[in-house]
């Protein structure tokens, strides 16, 4: 269970969301363009702290921003929180939450 109480399952690909390996694979591939992370986040394990790796605030909004612009979702301003962006559990959780909500 992530940060965020969510449980990230193992899904396959149904309906047009992404597996949890597809998810957290594409968190990191944008972890490493906008986190500016002092280590390469493929080193890291799913539930390592992204600002203790060296994510600014200022670079998480930047995360932000190009998950939304990634995944088409919008983060709402109950998920805009540390502890949303502070892992790639949680982003990962929070991502298929929202994309979850959009396919219902």
């Amino acid at each position: 269970m992530s940060k965020l109480g969510l449980t990230v399952g193992k899904r396959r690909k149904r309906g047009g969301l992404l597996s949890e390996t597809d998810t957290s694979a594409r968190v990191r591939d944008i972890l490493k363009e906008h986190g500016r992370l002092s280590v390469d986040v493929d080193t890291l394990p799913g539930d390592a702290n992204l600002f203790q790796a060296g994510m600014t605030s200022h670079a998480s909004v930047n995360l932000m921003l190009a998950l939304e612009d990634s995944f088409d979702l919008e983060f709402p301003d109950a998920m805009l929180k540390r502890s949303t962006f502070e892992t790639v559990a949680s982003i990962s959780a929070a991502v298929e939450l929202l994309q979850a909500e959009v396919a219902a």
